[in-house]
């Protein structure tokens, strides 16, 4: 752990800038300052509450998040309050704040983070688990709740890891179940109100998990277990905590608060452009997705309110890049009206408007304003399955037929190149499901040539079921590693033995396991995930980081079985880790749609004799 003694030696501004900058690749993600930052040096030392958004991976990623922007936005315009930021030092970085005892500090005006009464962390993917105990670590807070004290900041977790927090559960106080807006200015003005009061950093804890239906204490509820090793029964500790957490929901997202002068980053990004959200939620509900299930009822934005942020940004910021975000953009109910007010205002302007993967079935109708966008750029197309019958199985309402109509009309328009997404792993799935794959692809590439062009590029992106909580999915088995590399092998051999323009690239198998086991994974798993940090994992979600094999020691050496994790169905009557967070829709509504999957694999068409 980083001595924080050393820091009052000298000043920890000057300490960054002469002992660590000069000695990393990119210094420009380490410097703050950035365009529109909302915080001043003496900000921080007059507010009553002082919150760190704290978000477990690089800043080429932390800063393309939109979620994290809001909060930063918020709390910034709420009285005695001031918000800084953090992000997760790479490797080299690290090594450089142990190497010369420099604790970790704030993005904004670099205070120690350990100075703030909330570190509010951003949990969006299993493979942030490690990096969120190396910002702890940095800061010189202790791993685990039960070894703080009151000198320690509240480390409050939330995000859609935050549906499942069990795996991280000793590491967190206080977890947030659903949306950060709502939750985050009750939280700070509760902590305000508290502080004045004189009310104890660990009376804090109980007290916003009692006043707070969607705030969950983890250490304030005991978890048993049975001889087969299940749960049996997960309670809490004290009478008045709420014995089902509810997941708080935004009542207004129409006015939910939105930053219209959103931070600039120095270095490039991962999505460097304008972010607006214009929809929460999806109201297609594939079976596989978790986002669909638990981000209910949809929201939406009007569309003078989504041209109101549009300007703002646009001219706080000037990017060229706009992006119209949701989970389905193409579901937004007034899509047409948006797509064609926003070209008139920003096509003169060389402002390019993208949105993410695009249902096809709605394509056709939003041809025409695409043509209009300032540049083409690949389109992005989320298929999941290559065959209409398990797209029926999972619920994707797309038929092969719309599919192809939508990229005809996208080619004809002057694309020349498609994104397209499958899955691999699902129940039921037979060999003609993995090579329809390659000739999907490869059929959508031809479609270009019907307009007496070369065949498009086509870049298929496959990636590998898991089973994710609130999902008609929560009780399957993930199929095993070996399934995953059978279906990269027939997917290479196929690549390999004909001449195309499609190119496949699959996932790693390694990481999809694990995110498999700590996607469903209870509080017992928190010992593997630190005993492989401090072994040295950092960064799992990047390629050049995750050493499978350091998961694997991890596990050996606490004595758990990932496969139990998994790759074991369960049973409806079984209590799940997340049976005490009511994030989704009833149970018994899952285990219909689950009970379909199999109803409609059972109406598949018998594959051929093969002779």
């Amino acid at each position: 752990m980083i001595q924080l003694a050393e820091t009052s030696i000298s000043n920890l501004a000057a300490r960054v800038s002469e002992e660590l900058l000069p000695f990393v690749d990119q210094p420009g993600q380490y410097i703050g300052r950035e365009f529109n930052q909302l915080v001043q040096p003496d900000d921080w030392q007059k507010a009553e509450v002082r919150v760190v958004i704290g978000f477990p991976d690089a800043y080429t990623i932390g800063m393309s998040h939109l979620g994290c922007q809001i909060l930063y936005w918020l709390a910034n315009h709420m009285d005695g309050v001031c918000a800084e930021r953090v992000y997760c030092p790479w490797i080299d970085a690290e090594a450089v704040m142990r190497q010369k005892h420099i604790p970790l500090f704030t993005w904004d005006t670099r205070q120690p983070v350990s100075d703030a009464d909330i570190l509010a962390i951003s949990l969006q993917y299993e493979m942030g688990f490690t990096n969120t105990l190396t910002l702890l670590d940095l800061a010189g807070i202790p791993l685990r709740s039960a070894d703080r004290d009151d000198s320690h900041p509240l480390i409050i977790a939330g995000g859609p890891q935050a549906d499942n927090p069990e795996p991280m559960a000793p590491f967190l106080d206080l977890v947030v179940v659903g949306d950060g807006e709502e939750s985050l200015a009750a939280i700070l003005a509760a902590c305000r109100e508290m502080k004045r009061g004189g009310v104890r950093r660990r009376d804090m804890i109980h007290e916003l998990a009692r006043r707070f239906e969607w705030i969950y204490a983890p250490a304030l509820y005991d978890v048993s277990y049975g001889p087969d090793h299940r749960i049996a029964r997960i309670k809490p500790l004290h009478d008045d905590l709420p014995a089902t957490i509810e997941r708080c929901q935004t009542p207004d997202f129409e006015h939910a608060p939105f930053p219209t002068r959103p931070l600039v980053p120095h270095v490039g990004v991962v999505h460097d452009r304008i972010s607006i959200e214009i929809m929460r939620g999806c109201p297609q509900r594939c079976r596989f997705c978790h986002a669909g299930y638990t981000k209910r009822p949809v929201g939406v934005r009007s569309v003078d309110q989504i041209l109101e942020i549009a300007e703002k940004c646009w001219r706080s910021t000037g990017m060229d890049e706009l992006g119209l975000l949701s989970l389905s953009t193409a579901d937004y109910p007034h899509i047409a009206e948006l797509a064609k007010r926003i070209n008139e205002r920003f096509a003169s302007r060389m402002v390019n408007i993208s949105v993410p993967s695009l249902r096809v079935d709605k394509m056709l109708e939003n041809i025409p304003w695409m043509v209009n966008s300032v540049r083409k750029s690949g389109l992005t197309i989320a298929v999941e399955a290559a065959n209409d019958d398990m797209r029926a199985a999972i619920r994707k309402k797309v038929s092969d037929g719309r599919l192809l109509d939508g990229v005809r009309q996208a080619f004809k328009a002057g694309w020349k190149s498609v994104k397209l997404y499958f899955m691999a792993g699902f129940p039921g799935e037979r060999p003609d499901d993995i090579e329809g794959i390659w000739n999907l692809s490869n059929e959508i590439s031809r479609v270009r040539c019907e307009f007496g062009k070369g065949p498009a590029t086509v870049n298929a992106a496959v990636g590998w079921l898991v089973p994710k909580p609130y999902t008609p999915f929560q009780w399957a088995a993930q199929p095993r590693a070996q399934y995953f590399h059978e279906v990269r092998r027939q997917l290479n051999d196929l690549s390999r033995s004909r001449r195309s323009t499609v190119r496949i690239k699959t996932h790693s198998i390694g990481r999809s396991i694990l995110e498999g086991v700590f996607s469903r994974g209870d509080r017992r798993l928190a010992d593997s995930i630190e005993w492989a940090w401090r072994h040295g994992a950092r960064f799992d979600g990047w390629d050049e980081c995750f050493d499978a094999q350091k998961w694997k020691n991890a596990f050996e050496a606490t004595n758990i079985d990932p496969d139990w994790y998994a790759h074991r169905e369960r049973k409806y009557d079984e209590v799940l880790p997340w049976s005490h967070i009511h994030s989704g829709p009833p149970m018994n509504y899952l285990e219909r749609q689950y009970d379909d999957v199999f109803v409609q694999i059972g109406k598949r068409k018998p594959l051929p004799v093969m002779q």
